[in-house]
C-alpha cells in the first residue's frame, strides 16, 4: 500500500525518543505531501480498470497477508489512515508491525483465531485479566482451551498444541505487576502476549523483555479521551499477515475516523498519561494513610490506575462522587470509578474472581488530567459519605494499618486486610 505506513525508520539518523516518535510517527510523510494533518481516507471501495491486475494483487494478499501496493481493493483489506496508526503504535511498542481492529476483544479474537488456525487452540493464562478477555478464554467460544496458572507454573502448563501465553500487566483491575522477562523465558518458543493497555509503550514496551505480541484496548490510553473505540495487536511482520487475513475474513476492522482520532490520541499520550501518574501516585499516597482505606494497590511501574478497597460500602462511594464520573472504561482525560466486581469483572465466576483478588470491596479508579486537590475532596466526601451508612463505626482507628511484606506507593507497604473480605494475594508478587 503506497502510504507512510509502509515506510520503515530512517536508519540515517539517531532514533527519537518516545515522546518525538509520539507526535511524528506515522505522519513523516505529510509535509512531503504539502499537508499538516493526515487526511482521512472514507472510501469503501477503490476504482480500479484493470481486472486482471487486480485478481493478482488479491491472489497475493491471500497468499501472503501482506499489505497490497497501491489501492487495497476494497477497505476490508486496508486503509490509508488506519495504516498511519498502526505505523505510529508499531513505533512506539518498537514492533515490526501492528494490527488495528474494531475494539480491543475483535483484536484478541483474531489473535486467538490466527493461533487455532495453526492447529494451536491451547492458551496458558495468568489471572487476573480484564473481565471479558478472561471470559473469551474460559467460556471456548472459538473454540480454544485455556489452562489457568501463576507465573511459577507457565512451563510446566505448555503443552505441544499451545499457541499462546497471556498476561496483563499491571493488571485490571488489581494492578498485579508480573516478571515480563522470567515469563518470556518460561515460554520457550510459545509466543507471550502482553496485554499492555494500563502501561502503554510509555510506562513499557514488552518486547524488550522478551514478549512477541502485544495487545492494546486502544480505546483507553491511546485514544485517550472517550470518543473512540479501537484495539491495536503490536508483532513481527509474519505474524501481522496473518492477523490481516484474519481481520479481512471477519471483517473486524478499524473505521478510518477512529484510525485518525488514535493517531491524533498518540501525539499526547505522553504527556496525558506522565500528568495523570504524577496525580495517580498523590492519591495513592492519600489514600494508603486514610483509616477509612483498607488496602490500596498502586503498582511499582507507576501509571494512571489506582484501586483500592473500603471499609464500608463501595456501592456508596460510587453513588457519592460528583466530580469523578462513575463509569467503567479508563484511560480517558476525566478521573472514571468503577466497581469490578459488579461491571467489568462480573462476567468471571466469583469463586475465579476472588482468588485473582478482585474482591467485593475493591474499587479501580482511571486518575484523568483534573486538578488532584479536586480530585481528593470529592473522594474524601464519596469516602465520607459510605463511612456515615454505619458500617465502620465499630471498627477501632487503626484496624488495617500498613503491614511489612505488600508493597505499595514508591516500595511503601500498602494497607491489607479488609473487613468480611478473605485475604488475598496479587498472582506473581
Amino acid at each position: 500500500m503506497d502510504t507512510e505506513a509502509s515506510m520503515a525508520p530512517s536508519t540515517t539518523t539517531r532514533a527519537r525518543a518516545l515522546a518525538t516518535e509520539a507526535v511524528h510517527a506515522g505522519r513523516d510523510d505529510l509535509a512531503a505531501l504539502g499537508l499538516h494533518a493526515p487526511p482521512i481516507d472514507l472510501s469503501t471501495t477503490y476504482p480500479s480498470y484493470d481486472s486482471r491486475a487486480e485478481a493478482e494483487r488479491i491472489d497475493t494478499f491471500a497468499a501472503t497477508g501482506a499489505r497490497l501496493e497501491g489501492p487495497p481493493v476494497y477497505a476490508r483489506l486496508d486503509n490509508s489512515t488506519t495504516a498511519r496508526f498502526e505505523t505510529a503504535l508499531a513505533r512506539l511498542e518498537g514492533t515490526q508491525s501492528a494490527v488495528s481492529f474494531a475494539s480491543g476483544m475483535a483484536a484478541l479474537t483474531a489473535v486467538l483465531l490466527a493461533r487455532a488456525g495453526m492447529g494451536l487452540r491451547h492458551v496458558v493464562a495468568v489471572r487476573p485479566l480484564y473481565g471479558c478477555s478472561d471470559h473469551l478464554l474460559g467460556a471456548g467460544l472459538l473454540g480454544t482451551e485455556v489452562t489457568w496458572t501463576d507465573p511459577a507454573g507457565i512451563a510446566e502448563a505448555i503443552r505441544p498444541d499451545t499457541g499462546l501465553v497471556m498476561v496483563e500487566t499491571p493488571a485490571n483491575p488489581t494492578l498485579a505487576e508480573v516478571d515480563i522477562r522470567a515469563i518470556a523465558h518460561s515460554c520457550g518458543s510459545v509466543p507471550l502476549l502482553v496485554d499492555n493497555t494500563f502501561a502503554t509503550p510509555v510506562l513499557q514496551r514488552p518486547v524488550e523483555h522478551g514478549a512477541r505480541i502485544v495487545l492494546h484496548s486502544a480505546t483507553k490510553y491511546l485514544g485517550g479521551h472517550g470518543d473512540v473505540m479501537g484495539g491495536v495487536v503490536a508483532c513481527d511482520e509474519e505474524f501481522a499477515a496473518r492477523l490481516r487475513q484474519v481481520r479481512f475474513a471477519t471483517g473486524g476492522v478499524l473505521h478510518p475516523m477512529a484510525g485518525y482520532l488514535l493517531l491524533r490520541g498518540l501525539a499526547t499520550l505522553p504527556v496525558r498519561l506522565r500528568a495523570a501518574s504524577a496525580s495517580a501516585a498523590e492519591l495513592s499516597r492519600r489514600l494508603t494513610a486514610d483509616p477509612r482505606i483498607a488496602r490500596v494497590h498502586y503498582p511499582q511501574l507507576g501509571g494512571a490506575m489506582v484501586s483500592f478497597e473500603v471499609y464500608g460500602d463501595p456501592h456508596r462511594v460510587i453513588s457519592a462522587v460528583r466530580l469523578i464520573t462513575p463509569a467503567v472504561s479508563l484511560g480517558s482525560v476525566d478521573t472514571l470509578i468503577q466497581h469490578p466486581a459488579s461491571i467489568s469483572h462480573r462476567i468471571v465466576d466469583e469463586g475465579d474472581r476472588r482468588a485473582a483478588g478482585v474482591g467485593d470491596r475493591l474499587l479501580r479508579m482511571s486518575v484523568g488530567l483534573e486538578d488532584v486537590e479536586d480530585l481528593w475532596a470529592d473522594l474524601c466526601q464519596a469516602l465520607s459519605a459510605q463511612e456515615a451508612d454505619g458500617r465502620t463505626q465499630n471498627r477501632p482507628y487503626g484496624a488495617g494499618r500498613p503491614t511489612a511484606g505488600d508493597q505499595g506507593v514508591s516500595g511503601r507497604p500498602a494497607r491489607t486486610g479488609g473487613v468480611n473480605e478473605p485475604e488475598s494475594r496479587p498472582v506473581g508478587r
